[in-house]
């Protein structure tokens, strides 16, 4: 089915939905499409438990918040893109609370300001654990309002409709009626988030499996720094609960890590013990379970904090652990490290620019230079803001010159409805095991080989799939969510030394000379 648009947006995170609300608001002409392939908050912005980093008391400035992306960057930021970024924080954090987010505030009126990892100051906004969810809100409240965006949710975009490194549109399944929209627009915008999903153990939602990103490489664009996958040091490890995030700012406020006998061992790793850049937390603690054969180990606020600080400062952790009889007022929580970052991305400027024209990406499928080998904790919400105001200003300014071209219909070839469902799970459960197990915190040249192997033999199975079955939704996240996979293996084999979070002990050492991974069709 033919749809048109002046500006197609795929997805509905912090990024998403503040570009659709500026670009609707800058653009008052123009028709506005984001389409979401589940519900609206169904995302990782909405889970975002820690808060967001800005420079907002007088004891702290700009240089130093900088200095401290610099430093977890491990040489590989782009500065000018982290000073753009970092120095737009307040304005950009005065236009949520303008919408309605209240960051909490302590008796005397002020920000709450917490502190996290890497951090030389306080300096993180928050809504309490539930910053994300906050903020998800109140943008979905605000974007239903505006006459010219229009949204679907359980739209599914297969891929875009891309030649010559000109992308066209999209072609976009309706989950609902199994109506294949090819969708015609100006300018297409990528705000996809990441793909933890790759991974066995993740911080993110179900839907993240990298499609922005593999739909961008397809089309021509080029893939950066896929390597660097951060992994959240501590994930609530329990048989039945799913991708929860215990957060950081609860080691900002004094809880301690120990190993099951109650041994504390950060100061084994690092000066700052606890408050260590993420990727030293993760290999310390990836350490310990391997020295001790454990499948965990503790995150200890109650010996450190009264029952009353950890309910306020805590209330979505306390309330999630008490559902598994995990009372954190009096026990410790047991956690293990997980997927939850994507530093790398479709290499794009500040305003979500690519190589392919009228293709746009922001959020965590770009890979602006901000994050570097490592992302600094809550600079990704920042960067989800400020990367969709400029990307609103650019579109705007480029709408008048800018035309829709309509493209061919799907064709679904011979295609038939699949009685094979058992092959994509089967697929999909390889391809996450064999990622944490050979391609996760710690590598080696001879795991990184072993993954490329098996990726090349399960892709080919899964484009044959592709092509011989009807589409749906699992089909098309396996399909991106194992390009994806390639890309990181394919990146990680290419960087023959540890730097930020990529750490293979073949290779224990940081090179002098630093160098983004660039990754372009073929590979």
């Amino acid at each position: 089915m033919n749809t048109k648009t002046d500006f197609l947006v795929i997805g509905s995170g912090i990024a998403g939905l503040t570009l659709a609300k500026k670009l609707a608001h800058l653009s008052p002409e123009d028709n506005i499409l984001l389409i979401t392939k589940e519900k609206l908050e169904e995302g990782s912005t909405f889970y975002a438990q820690g808060g967001i980093a800005c420079v907002w008391n007088d004891s702290d400035n700009f240089e130093k918040h900088i200095q401290d992306t610099l430093s977890a960057g491990d040489g590989l930021c782009n500065e000018k893109v982290v000073r753009k970024i970092l120095t737009q924080a307040p304005e950009r954090i005065n236009e949520l609370i303008e919408i309605g987010v209240q960051f909490k505030r302590n008796s005397d009126g002020k920000y709450d300001l917490g502190k996290e990892g890497g951090h030389s100051e306080r300096r993180i906004l928050h809504v309490n654990d539930q910053t994300g969810q906050s903020i998800e809100k109140k943008l979905i409240a605000n974007v239903k309002k505006i006459k010219n965006l229009e949204i679907k949710e359980h739209w599914c975009a297969i891929n875009l409709y891309a030649k010559n490194y000109k992308c066209y549109g999209a072609y976009v399944l309706d989950q609902e009626s199994g109506i294949i929209h090819n969708i015609a627009a100006k300018a297409t915008i990528l705000a996809t988030g990441g793909a933890g999903k790759i991974y066995l153990y993740t911080t993110n939602p179900d839907i993240a499996s990298g499609d922005g990103i593999a739909m961008a490489y397809r089309a021509g664009a080029t893939i950066s720094n896929m390597e660097f996958y951060q992994f959240h040091p501590t994930c609530l490890y329990h048989p039945y609960a799913k991708s929860f995030l215990i957060t950081e700012a609860m080691r900002g406020e004094g809880a301690i890590l120990k190993n099951v006998r109650g041994r504390e061992f950060m100061q084994d790793y690092h000066p700052s013990k606890e408050l260590a850049p993420r990727d030293i937390v993760s290999r310390a603690i990836d350490s310990e379970l391997k020295k001790t054969g454990d499948d965990y180990v503790y995150l200890d606020i109650a010996s450190y904090k009264s029952p009353s600080f950890i309910k306020s400062h805590f209330p979505g952790v306390y309330e999630t652990c008490l559902k598994f009889n995990i009372d954190i007022t009096k026990d410790a929580i047991p956690v293990v490290p997980a997927a939850h970052y994507c530093c790398g991305g479709v290499m794009a400027g500040v305003n979500g620019s690519t190589g392919v024209k009228n293709l746009f990406v922001i959020g965590e499928s770009a890979c602006t230079g901000l994050h570097g080998a490592n992302r600094l904790a809550s600079n990704s919400l920042l960067e989800g803001v400020v990367g969709a105001h400029e990307c609103a200003e650019t579109l705007a300014l480029l709408s008048s010159d800018l035309k829709i071209k309509e493209f061919e219909q799907w064709e679904p070839g011979h295609a038939v409805p699949s009685t094979e469902a058992v092959i994509i799970t089967q697929n999909w459960d390889e391809v996450r095991r064999f990622m944490w197990n050979y391609v996760g915190i710690v590598r080696t040249d001879k795991r990184l080989q072993r993954a490329k192997k098996r990726i090349n033999m399960l892709q080919d199975e899964i484009n044959q799939y592709y092509w011989d079955f009807k589409i749906e939704k699992n089909l098309v996240e396996l399909r991106n969510l194992v390009t994806v996979a390639k890309i990181i293996i394919v990146s990680a084999i290419s960087r023959k030394e540890s730097r930020g979070i990529h750490y293979n002990l073949d290779h224990p050492d940081k090179s002098e000379l630093s160098r983004a991974t660039i990754i372009k069709r073929p590979w």
